[in-house]
């Protein structure tokens, strides 16, 4: 025998008589009709949706539960009363999983229990009082509806949670899908396909935010709602925590500044925006700034890739660029290396500063009379190319930052 609920333990221990239960059964109709009416009057969220049809259905159902629930009262399945309330449970976790499916909150779907119970027991309070019952039948009545109720209202709450649990499931599982595909540059009508599958309307542009996990959520709770989030984890580049990857929503323009300031402190670094279908490119963007040892500013600010352009541009083909970097300063070959060295920090500042001795001197933290020597020593080794346009170019570019790793050294072979 099935375990006994709630309901029909009080069931059981009711003496109602035949008369009461037939005029209850006979107020049904208009019962049910009037819960109806005040559920939609008195629950913002039904009104004006219980109309036409979807009345009829919800009418039905309030029908088929106070059935039930008389059912229960006349005990007329005998040894196994919890035989009634099967269908009428199954039926209220049905209209809660339609609820969730319709948008509604558990909390409205629990306001409509409560008025449907307040009615329904205002009705069949009146009518038992008429049929002259016992109060003491009259009170096991009243403990035998609410626990009826509550049973019926548990079971659309598991329904609504049940069906939030598994459409939240799948949609997350089709965001992560969707945030892959686009972080692997997926055509464009398989990402189309994959946003509405998603349930995701595309923006405008994405931007990738790279932020450490620990500063994961306070950032999330601060951004749109459409921003996507990479399931998988890359290195800390150069720290021991993993780093999370955002796809924020339409912050190109000055929404960049704001976006910024969100991130401040949180050692965030910023691709640039690019169009949605295209986001792997700021994605790539903002992994190599991290590949190249390019770090956020030591006071908060985030790592700005459009602030590094250019040396984002030299490090596409490193080494390409050490090959030019060695050519360019083989005439310091023949001076000593701390010489060299010198003699290096003093062109690239003099190709930076247009020649404007004061300037190097300022920036090298040297007289201007040490900058005015060093550029005739270099000029002993270079001759005439140092007016060399092309000269000139080759060396601004291979002089353009100081060495630092993975943007002049040569990667090994093999």
């Amino acid at each position: 025998m099935a375990e006994r609920s709630e309901a029909t333990r009080r069931a059981a221990g009711l003496d109602l008589d035949d008369r009461v239960a037939g005029e209850l059964r006979d107020r049904l109709p208009l019962l049910a009709e009037r819960t109806i009416t005040a559920i939609t009057a008195e629950v913002p969220s039904y009104s004006g949706t219980l109309t036409g049809k979807m009345r009829d259905k919800i009418e039905n159902a309030v029908r088929i539960a106070l059935g039930t629930f008389l059912q229960l009262v006349e005990r007329s399945y005998g040894a196994d009363p919890s035989t009634p309330l099967v269908p009428a449970v199954e039926a209220a976790y049905a209209l809660g999983s339609g609820e969730a499916r319709s948008g509604r909150s558990v909390d409205a779907l629990l306001a409509a229990y409560r008025v449907g119970a307040r009615v329904s027991w205002q009705e069949m309070s009146s009518i038992a009082v008429r049929g002259q019952l016992p109060a003491a039948t009259v009170a096991e009545f009243a403990e035998l509806m609410f626990a009826y109720i509550d049973e019926l209202s548990a079971a659309s709450v598991a329904g609504h949670a049940d069906e939030l649990a598994s459409t939240g499931l799948i949609r997350r599982r089709n965001l992560e899908r969707l945030t892959q595909q686009l972080l692997t540059g997926a055509a464009e009508d398989a990402l189309l396909r994959s946003a509405e599958r998603a349930d995701w309307p595309p923006p405008q542009t994405l931007t990738v935010v790279l932020l450490p996990r620990s500063n994961l959520r306070p950032v999330l709770a601060l951004l749109p709602a459409q921003t996507l989030e990479s399931a998988d984890d890359l290195p800390g580049g150069g720290s021991a925590e993993e780093l999370a990857g955002l796809l924020v929503p339409d912050v190109h323009g000055d929404r960049r500044r704001q976006l910024a300031r969100m991130v401040h402190g949180r050692r965030a670094v910023l691709g640039p925006a690019r169009p949605w279908t295209q986001v792997v490119h700021s994605w790539q963007r903002a992994t190599r700034a991290l590949a190249l040892g390019l770090r956020p500013d030591e006071v908060g600010a985030p790592l700005d890739t459009e602030a590094h352009l250019a040396e984002l541009v030299l490090s596409r083909d490193p080494e390409g660029l050490a090959d030019l970097r060695a050519r360019v300063l083989a005439p310091l070959a023949a001076v000593p290396a701390g010489t060299a060295d010198r003699l290096t920090e003093t062109l690239r500042s003099w190709l930076l500063h247009h020649g404007r001795r004061d300037d190097v001197a300022a920036d090298l933290f040297v007289h201007p009379q040490t900058v005015r020597y060093r550029m005739g020593q270099l000029r002993e080794l270079y001759g005439d190319r140092l007016t060399d346009p092309a000269t000139v170019l080759d060396l601004t570019l291979a002089l353009a930052f100081p060495p630092r790793s993975g943007l002049t050294e040569v990667p090994p072979h093999g």
